[in-house]
């Protein structure tokens, strides 16, 4: 089972939501950050009352530096050293329509929501974890960050960064006992996916609790030879992943050669 503090950024609704109920009842203490304090202490009271953990929520906004130091300074001295940052906050492209009809000021607000808002806190908690050899980053990944999406092109462009932010991050961490992965959490019914036109009338959801279980999994430390690497909820069978220690870029983004005389092969 995962113990300590777990911290998890988007915690007031959907994916997030689902996170800080699901690792409170596995027995962590539970920080959620959001931007809406109201729905926020709502959602964090409803897991305190559901599962007897303590669940502390702290009003932020994940991409500003000044917010997230603050909120994190309260996580600390309210609940002790971070063991878990899960990266979840983040926006969707408002309209579905190429780059550029896209509004441009929302197309970058949706990629700093996820890379801005994983950079400041990934900035502000790993310096702790580097000093206790201990922790694990989870930034929640997608799909979509393995291609190029025409329509939602700042949450595919974002999502992809991600994935490039938390291989960086593990290959800065080498040789110490933190670890960063990249999670998909498949296609899970919130509103944020009820308001895709590409998802009406889908029915083949992820349950959330697989979500919870890899993302448990990770936190206990028996999925670390996937550090830096892709994993899919509801595709991913767990007891496969603690069996295989992937090799080479497997679960990686890379280049694909055109041919055994690729000068890039």
């Amino acid at each position: 089972m995962p113990e300590g503090v777990a911290l998890v950024t988007g915690a007031s609704t959907g994916i997030g939501r689902h996170l800080v109920e699901g690792l409170a009842a596995r027995g962590m203490a539970v920080a959620g950050l959001a931007r809406n304090g109201d729905r926020l202490r709502t959602a964090m009271d409803e897991v305190a009352a559901a599962t007897g953990r303590r669940a502390l929520a702290v009003a932020t906004d994940v991409t500003d530096r000044a917010s997230v130091e603050e909120a994190v300074g309260v996580v600390r001295e309210e609940l002790g050293p971070i063991a878990l940052l899960v990266n979840n906050a983040g926006l969707i492209d408002e309209f579905e329509v190429p780059v550029w009809e896209a509004d441009p000021d929302q197309w970058w607000d949706v990629v700093s929501s996820h890379i801005r808002g994983a950079q400041l806190t990934i900035r502000t908690v790993l310096p702790w974890m580097v000093l206790r050899n201990s922790g694990r980053v989870v930034n929640i990944a997608s799909g979509m960050g393995t291609r190029g999406v025409p329509d939602y092109s700042a949450y595919s462009v974002a999502k992809t960064g991600l994935m490039r932010l938390t291989e960086s991050l593990v290959a800065a961490l080498e040789g110490s006992d933190v670890r960063a992965f990249d999670v998909a959490p498949g296609v899970v019914d919130t509103p944020m996916t009820r308001s895709m036109r590409m998802w009406e009338g889908f029915t083949d959801w992820t349950p959330p609790e697989r979500i919870v279980e890899l993302i448990a999994a990770i936190a206990a430390g028996e999925l670390d030879q996937w550090s830096g690497r892709m994993l899919r909820a509801g595709a991913d069978d767990l007891d496969t992943l603690r069996a295989v220690t992937p090799e080479d870029a497997a679960r990686q983004l890379r280049l694909r050669p055109y041919g055994d005389t690729d000068p890039l092969a």
